[in-house]
């Protein structure tokens, strides 16, 4: 065994790097000043299509944002190759504040919540009036995830030609929420989405809806043909439908500025991330009356000051059903 001595000049000896010494760490994060802005249109396994100068671009999170996620919606800050070719990838390196967010959990037990769709301006919500049957319930809870995240609602009913909206209508009429009603036969002649095209222009609107309301057949109508998606069907014995959208992505809409985003159809929409004290903020007229609420009042209880607010005209009594109904659906399943 070779040995040397205490003050050896030997060339041949190996240095080992001093991991301390050599290359000492930092909390210092690059700035990434000269990174390009960029929009999530999707997201697959890791892998995030974002729009960059009109050029879609493959990008992957850069490790130092460590478990923060992009989605859809999402305004980002991109560096590396951002030619859009086959084959090359950028990065992601930063993820800049979401104006809204469009929050669910997969049912109410579920403490892991998913952002859905951020930055979006509106919530476009799809409901048959039949085949199948509306849900109030799910509307209802689309309703309270759209206020709490700040998304405006808008309710678009499909296959008319099925059955009235006339009851639906009534139900949500005190919530002042837009609607569109279309049917089947507009849907093909191009004449219901020229209506709903109306309330999306120059915004950013996710779509959601249960399974075989057709929703994606409207999301087809709204976008460019080249970009339209597969759509499915209804079952005749269980009356719903087949899953063919299965991640959120964003597509431009034909005809107008804006952005459309479909997302998978859901057939249940937890809330278990939403605090109910803040559903009254969808109620602006109503907000003034729970000045003499008790402290930490539900709105839903016996001493709510809203009762005798109500009472004395200074808002409709159906604001308050409506108000109330959405706090109920908070602790309630949809399927109850």
């Amino acid at each position: 065994m070779r040995r040397y001595g205490k003050h050896t000049d030997e060339d041949d000896i190996r240095q080992r790097p001093n991991r301390k010494g050599n290359r000492p760490r930092s909390n210092i994060r690059p700035k990434h000043e000269d990174a390009a802005e960029g929009m999530v249109l999707t997201v697959d396994r890791g892998r995030l299509t974002c729009l960059v100068d009109e050029q879609p671009v493959i990008a992957m999170k850069a490790r130092e944002l460590g478990r923060k996620a992009a989605v859809v919606g999402d305004r980002v800050a991109l560096v590396g190759d951002l030619s859009g070719k086959k084959d090359t990838l950028a990065r992601i390196v930063r993820i800049e504040e979401r104006d809204s967010v469009l929050r669910r959990t997969a049912d109410d037990d579920d403490p892991y919540e998913r952002v859905v769709v951020a930055n979006a301006d509106q919530l476009a919500i799809v409901t048959a009036l039949a085949d199948p049957e509306p849900r109030p319930r799910l509307i209802d809870r689309c309703l309270v995830a759209a206020f709490d995240g700040g998304l405006t609602p808008l309710l678009v009913m499909t296959k008319s030609d099925l059955a009235p909206p006339d009851e639906l209508l009534e139900l949500y009429g005190a919530l002042d929420i837009p609607f569109v009603v279309t049917s089947r036969e507009e849907l093909e002649s191009g004449g219901a989405a020229d209506r709903v095209r109306e309330h999306l222009a120059g915004k950013i609107t996710a779509f959601v809806g249960h399974s075989g309301v057709g929703k994606t057949t409207l999301v087809n109508a709204l976008v460019p043909q080249d970009r339209r998606r597969l759509t499915g069907h209804v079952n005749a014995v269980t009356g719903r439908g087949r899953h063919t959208t299965t991640s959120a992505l964003a597509l431009p809409l034909y005809g107008a500025d804006g952005w459309v985003v479909d997302t998978p159809g859901v057939r249940s929409f937890g809330l278990a991330h939403i605090d109910p004290s803040r559903v009254i903020h969808a109620f602006p007229d109503l907000v003034p009356g729970t000045e003499g609420c008790p402290r930490a009042c539900s709105h839903d209880e016996q001493d709510c000051a809203l009762d005798a607010w109500v009472a004395e005209g200074h808002a409709d009594p159906a604001r308050l059903y409506s108000l109330r109904r959405l706090l109920a659906t908070r602790e309630r399943r949809e399927g109850d």
